[in-house]
């Protein structure tokens, strides 16, 4: 069997794995945020915390639930980082430096799980059980927290009300991320994946050193480190580790873990609005997008420009032979494209154009299908937007889902999709200007600023994957992305709460032979339309220097 073949293969059977689980886990996940019944664990859960699940709430105070909640949490792991060296189970590890304590506990709380550091060299079992695992599941359930009450405000009207943050989050956690980790979690351990807290192994000789290797609970951190879109591993070398992805097999049913949830959204937003057909048009949307950058991802990889790639029978360099071209093309679409960050090969190695793809499917927004809860969200966002374009082609006031969509709600729109693309390009214009950050890229030229650019966009839209060949682990940069981490994550959420509280405030508007039919493939194809050329028109400069500029030259 070929290597194309191959990937071809994996990927229809991913495709069908995905659309076994769509009905089924988007109907669940609808059930339980519709829910007003409390499990026991739940209320114990209320009781511990003081909160009250049933009282509803405005998006102002849903808001502040968000970031009080987020920031107990960036302080909680940047304490436990702090006092690693003190702590039991820390294999032998010192206490984080403050600045790379600050990145990292920023980094998984906002569900970027950006790493400048080396997992297995610097983080003991507390850590990053205790802590990293856990910001993976709670970091991924406000996420789905504030997707869904962007979806109440849809389908609620002549209310304020959006729901209760705290029953959202605990929800998430208990009744989807738990259970779904501890099937995948055993599922992982079958494929070979190690799980245990054993310490730290001299294993042999290995260029003229002791070679070391210490074991760690990962096949539970792996489960959701995928399934919440998280993307840290324990790891350096991530999800290309053999204890984090030992075979074929594993590599798949993590792709599948990656997207399943966001896939899914799309029908629990359906069911929740009262049409599956418009989950149907986001879901294209998406499939769209992600098929389109796979497609164009293995052209470029196994593309045979020179001898040595046409004798290897595809660009090789940086890719584990385990998975081959095919199936780390798909691994690397679906990780950019979503707010994951894993990494099954070092997209630094790949053709100048497939890197570009990469760092394109995060500017996107990692709307297709996203991260667990931004990406609905996102593309919710720019359903707004490309519903409004349309109304100014006709000349008619545009609606969405029975709501108009008026000068607030196109402001609060505009500010979210401009949020990011600003952090993006003036980091990255700041540290090539600057004479110290720029000493930290591997290589110079095109390539040199890809490294630059790919951080700040991995950092920005909370993705967390690195391009490799950066050394980020200093203060400019610990510092910096950190910054880009918190605000790419909670401004925009800002513009999400307050569109969603000015939707649920409306009084449906009732459909008319001139009503655009949103759950129609016209739209589909419309929206599609729309994300390419918002954001070719404010990345291209960019990437005309950097990844556009190597991959024409190759």
């Amino acid at each position: 069997m070929g290597p194309v073949l191959a990937g071809v293969l994996q990927l229809l059977a991913l495709i069908a794995a995905l659309a076994l689980a769509y009905v089924p886990l988007g109907n669940y996940m609808a059930k339980v945020y519709s829910s007003g019944k409390h499990w026991r664990v739940e209320k114990w859960i209320y009781k511990g915390i003081g909160a009250n699940p049933d009282t509803e709430m405005r998006w102002p105070a849903y808001l502040r639930g968000v970031l009080a909640f987020s920031v107990a949490g960036v302080l909680f792991l940047y304490l436990l980082q702090r006092l690693q060296g003190v702590l039991p189970g820390s294999l032998g590890f010192s206490a984080i430096d403050a600045d790379q304590a600050f990145n990292t506990a920023v980094s998984f709380v906002t569900n970027t799980n950006w790493q400048s550091y080396y997992g297995e060299q610097a983080m003991g079992h507390v850590v990053q059980t205790a802590g990293l695992a856990v910001q993976n599941f709670v970091s991924a359930a406000v996420g789905i927290a504030v997707a869904v009450a962007l979806v109440r405000g849809f389908a609620r009207s002549r209310t304020g009300e959006l729901g209760n943050f705290w029953a959202d989050l605990v929800r998430g956690v208990v009744r989807i991320l738990v259970p779904l980790a501890a099937v995948a979690a055993v599922v992982l351990v079958a494929c070979g994946v190690i799980q245990n807290f054993s310490g730290i192994h001299e294993v042999g000789q290995f260029m003229g050193g002791q070679q070391q290797w210490n074991g760690g609970a990962v096949a539970s951190q792996e489960a959701i480190k995928e399934l919440g879109t998280n993307g840290g591993g324990y790891f350096n070398a991530n999800s290309a580790h053999p204890f984090e992805n030992p075979t074929p097999f594993s590599n798949l049913f993590e792709i599948f873990l990656i997207l399943v949830i966001p896939f899914a959204l799309t029908r629990t937003f359906g069911v929740m609005v009262g049409s599956v057909k418009q989950g149907y048009a986001i879901l294209a949307t998406m499939g769209t997008i992600w098929l389109g950058f796979v497609a164009l991802m293995m052209w470029t990889e196994f593309a045979h420009h020179g001898p040595a790639l046409q004798a290897a029978g595809g660009a090789y360099e940086g890719k584990e032979v385990r998975f081959g071209v095919g199936a780390s093309s798909i691994f690397a679409v679906s990780t950019t494209l979503t707010s994951t960050g894993a990494v099954d090969s070092f997209h630094s190695s790949f053709t100048g154009l497939g890197g570009g793809i990469t760092m394109l499917g995060m500017m996107l927004g990692e709307i297709a299908p996203g991260g667990v809860g931004s990406g609905l969200y996102g593309m919710l966002i720019m359903a707004v937007i490309a519903v409004f374009i349309a109304g100014l082609m006709v000349g008619r006031t545009p609606e969405y889902l029975g709501k108009k969509i008026g000068t607030r709600e196109i402001k609060l729109a505009a500010c979210y999709i401009l949020v990011t693309p600003a952090l993006v390009l003036v980091f990255t214009a700041a540290a090539m200007a600057l004479p110290t950050p720029a000493n930290s890229m591997t290589n110079t030229g095109a390539h040199g600023f890809s490294e630059i650019l790919y951080a700040y966009t991995s950092a920005s839209n909370n993705n967390g994957s690195a391009f490799a060949g950066l050394n980020a682990d200093t203060q400019w940069f610990n510092s910096t992305l950190g910054i880009a981490m918190l605000l790419g994550r909670f401004v925009p959420m800002v513009f999400v709460l307050a569109l969603a509280g000015s939707l649920a405030e409306q009084k449906p508007v009732p459909v008319t032979a001139g009503t655009l039919r949103t759950e129609k493939p016209l739209f589909t194809g419309l929206l599609v339309g729309a994300i390419l050329i918002i954001t070719g028109l404010t990345y291209f400069p960019a990437l005309a220097l950097g990844p556009l500029a190597e991959g024409l030259a190759s």
